[in-house]
């Protein structure tokens, strides 16, 4: 099978700046560490970070038997290590989403737009020597709508196969109409959504060890089938990454109770087909119940990513032979093991 890896990482470093214009250099992250004499009071790898327009943003330092990874495969220092890695690892394509740009960064509008830049050209450049097999995500700098049009559609036109959102940025919902630009444009170009888990806000998530749910994730699924818009871009396609699969009971139960009980209010329709009608596509993991969540309509829309370089608890860098031995076992059948692992995410990514 020429398995896909549905959400997969990258470790920024000083390389994913060079592209950055000289007038620009200004806005260069600078990696900061505590002196010797000031001793170690942060957990294990927690202490070196990205200084960025003011603000300290973890730079996290790997385990390599944690991850699975080496650094030279994670900072992708060499593009056929990871590839070889992939080999080992039985994965044909991995579709890769940024580290450090999960949480807020900066509310500066030219920083922005200098960082996601040089994000996007370092990481198509890295991609561009694998002969297919990695594929990117491309970073919008959101702050100025009209330049993340025109880097959408750079980045299109560059291979990127979809776009980086968070659940709530900028203090807006992902259905606020101030996105729908981009999205507009994505649909043109169909290029889907990829709404992973991280943090759009200001605040110190950002220096600390991730903690708690991603509730984010299921509000931004609910959100997008009650406002339609699915309707509204008839091509797009909504990616829902790295918050697990098992949310999708509850949420569907509020939906339909919604329409039930409020059907006054509200005239949106919960159809059976609810995932294939909306293009709704949800990364899942092997700890959870799926054979149970199979019986939601979800055969079709669910992809498995290993969150590749990583090491939290969504990280499983052997999902794919655990998926294999169900079904062997029988847990679930060929064909759904297959539309998990192939089908889907290449439905989805458009590979």
């Amino acid at each position: 099978m020429q398995i896909v890896d549905a959400d997969t990482h990258v470790d920024e470093n000083e390389e994913t700046w060079r592209h950055l214009a000289a007038t620009e250099a200004k806005y260069r992250p600078v990696t900061v560490m505590p002196m010797e004499e000031m001793g170690d009071r942060t957990a294990p790898g927690y202490n070196r970070y990205w200084l960025i327009d003011g603000q300290l943003h973890l730079r996290r330092i790997r385990d390599d038997v944690r991850t699975g990874t080496t650094e030279v495969t994670r900072e992708l220092k060499d593009v056929e290590a990871r590839v070889r890695h992939m080999d080992e690892l039985g994965v044909d394509i991995q579709v890769i989403y940024p580290t450090l740009f999960l949480h807020y960064l900066t509310g500066t509008p030219e920083v922005q737009i200098a960082l996601c830049k040089s994000y996007n050209r370092w990481l198509a450049e890295k991609c561009g020597h694998s002969n297919g097999r990695l594929r990117w995500v491309a970073l919008l700098p959101y702050l100025d709508m009209e330049a993340a049009v025109d880097e959408l559609r750079w980045a299109s036109d560059r291979g990127a196969a979809g776009f980086f959102k968070l659940a709530a940025d900028l203090g807006r919902r992902v259905t606020d109409p101030y996105f729908f630009p981009v999205y507009a444009a994505a649909n043109d170009l169909d290029l889907p959504i990829c709404i992973h888990t991280g943090s759009g806000e200001p605040g110190p998530a950002s220096l600390a060890p991730a903690e708690g749910i991603p509730v984010n994730i299921p509000e931004a699924f609910y959100s997008i089938v009650f406002h339609g818009l699915a309707e509204r871009f008839s091509r797009l396609r909504f990616g829902f990454i790295e918050a697990g699969a098992s949310w999708i009971p509850y949420v569907l139960d509020r939906l339909r109770a919604r329409q039930e009980r409020m059907a006054w209010a509200y005239t949106f329709d919960i159809k059976e087909d609810l995932f294939r009608q909306n293009r709704l596509f949800v990364t899942c993991q092997t700890v959870e119940d799926l054979p149970y969540l199979l019986r939601f309509g979800t055969e079709d829309n669910l992809m498995l990513g290993t969150d590749y370089t990583h090491a939290d608890a969504s990280a499983e860098i052997r999902s794919f032979e655990i998926l294999t031995k169900w079904s062997e076992e029988e847990r679930i059948s060929d064909q759904v093991a297959r539309k998990i692992l192939v089908d889907n995410p290449r439905a989805f990514y458009r590979l």
